[in-house]
């Protein structure tokens, strides 16, 4: 039942149960709202089936979530391999968990950081889109449902085909989009409505 705390205390990491699941998640939400409003979810798709759960920081920087047994649940997957010693893990004011240096603030130099995995929400400070020098494809899922944080039907993203466009789908089907980036603007908008007679 430990949890880290922001410094500031907007927003707490730590494990959580949602709905009425009894699955486990390692997640972000923030601290000081009473209806806990989840920002974040770190294994999304395996949760832990029991009480256990451990939140471990690797040598080489990447983060690993484990259960009981110390299988894998989830893996940081850091592009960036930590060359030296001591790595760390904050959680920041902005809801951004990064690894890094120990003495090393400079965020072009984190490790890893979740808000280039968002899940289902986007917070100030955010980005959505490609970053095609990392190879990052920052988008949003929805949640199955208030008890299954699993990635859902709906997702917001920008794709690249022709000019670029963020698009909200429904699976295959594009229920909103932004109309093409020109490279200063998105240059109209469209929207699906649905037919009612």
């Amino acid at each position: 039942n430990s949890t880290i705390v922001s410094s500031g205390g907007v927003f707490e990491l730590g494990f959580f149960s949602p709905g009425s699941s009894k699955n486990r998640y390692l997640g972000i939400w923030y601290k000081k709202v009473s209806n806990r409003t989840v920002v974040w979810v770190a294994n999304r798709e395996r949760p832990i089936l029991d009480t256990s759960g451990v939140l471990r920081i690797l040598v080489n920087g990447n983060l690993e979530l484990v259960n009981a047994r110390n299988s894998t649940i989830w893996f940081s997957n850091s592009t960036k391999a930590a060359v030296s010693n001591p790595v760390m893990a904050q959680l920041m004011d902005s809801s951004n968990l990064v690894v890094r240096y120990l003495n090393d603030t400079d965020p072009a130099n984190y490790l890893w950081q979740s808000v280039d995995h968002p899940t289902d929400h986007i917070l100030s400070g955010m980005k959505l889109g490609w970053d095609l020098g990392k190879g990052l494809d920052r988008y949003l899922t929805s949640w199955k449902s208030v008890n299954d944080p699993s990635p859902g039907n709906y997702t917001f993203r920008m794709h690249l085909e022709g000019y670029p466009q963020m698009k909200v789908a429904d699976r295959s089907t594009i229920n909103f989009r932004f109309g093409p980036w020109d490279g200063i603007q998105f240059s109209g908008v469209s929207f699906d409505v649905p037919d009612t007679h």
